[in-house]
């Protein structure tokens, strides 16, 4: 089920202990915070499953994990994910635009993340209590 509701505080002023908000968020996804050139989504993905596989064209994105262990994917095509990496709390994780990128879970605990894409990716407000709410969101590309 996809919110719409959710406080988005973008446009505004707006300072937040991110590891706190990021460790303590159970959503797959909650938008925070969506600026005219920036947005700000917590993630949390349970053991054994993935942000999913996907391409922002236009998008440059920054991911930081607060908690959990991941494994990063990444690559010019989505049958060509050249790039792996495995990370962990405190890792930072750069996708340019246009690059096709995955991250799974490989931990034994919920992996927390935020992300920061440059421009906004998804409508201001959202929240994707599961991957398969996201995935099933008809504003989501």
């Amino acid at each position: 089920m996809t919110v719409r509701h959710n406080k988005d505080r973008g446009k505004e002023p707006y300072v937040v202990d991110i590891e706190s908000k990021t460790v303590n968020n159970d959503n797959f996804r909650t938008t925070l915070w969506t600026g005219a050139h920036l947005q700000l989504t917590l993630m949390s993905i349970p053991v054994g499953g993935d942000i999913g596989l996907e391409v922002h064209p236009k998008n440059d994105q920054f991911l930081r994990l607060e908690k959990g262990k991941g494994r990063v994917q990444m690559g010019p095509k989505k049958s060509e994910l050249t790039f792996e990496r495995d990370v962990e709390d405190d890792w930072a994780i750069l996708v340019p635009a246009g690059t096709w990128h995955n991250v799974t879970n490989i931990g034994d605990e919920p992996m927390k993340v935020y992300a920061l894409y440059g421009p906004a990716d998804h409508v201001p407000g959202t929240v994707h209590k599961t991957q398969e709410d996201a995935e099933n969101d008809p504003e989501e590309d």
